[in-house]
């Protein structure tokens, strides 16, 4: 049972946000509104089994790079498509991380990486040529990690 959801302030387009995520991600849903004049309060949403929450907070707050949400991600092809969809509007960055349209932070990397920076030998080789991409490329990390255990 998850037991802590990230909670995340927007000015007043929580609602967008919320359905600009259900739309990239295949398996999403709402679990729940809090109704207020106009627009939710709040909305619980869940995306791939992580729950949720979005508010309505007015102006007073404003995401930075010292939250994100990282995805990990089975192939290339995923990485591909969650790179494109989640920073369109946004801005893409180094090191596998963009931001979306509504400048929450993301980390969009393949699900080996924690495997990979496991070792300090093997990680320093992945992490060089991670320092090198913009967008994460599987085959890359893979081969600077491969080449490190052979040497």
């Amino acid at each position: 049972m998850q037991t802590i959801t990230p909670f995340l302030w927007f000015e007043d387009n929580a609602e967008d946000a919320v359905n600009f995520y259900l739309a990239v991600f295949k398996n999403g849903k709402v679990l729940g509104r809090t109704p207020a004049e106009g627009k939710p309060l709040t909305i619980i949403f869940e995306v791939n089994g992580q729950r949720l929450m979005a508010l309505n907070g007015g102006p007073y707050h404003q995401f930075n790079e010292a939250i994100s949400l990282l995805v990990s991600c089975e192939t290339q092809d995923e990485i591909d498509e969650l790179w494109e969809k989640l920073s369109e509007g946004g801005s893409k960055g180094r090191c596998g991380w963009l931001k979306d349209k509504f400048g929450l932070s993301w980390q969009v990397t393949p699900k080996d990486l924690g495997k990979w920076m496991s070792d300090a030998r093997k990680s320093k080789a992945v992490l060089d040529a991670v320092m090198k991409m913009d967008k994460l490329v599987i085959a890359d990390m893979k081969k600077a990690y491969e080449e490190e255990v052979a040497a």
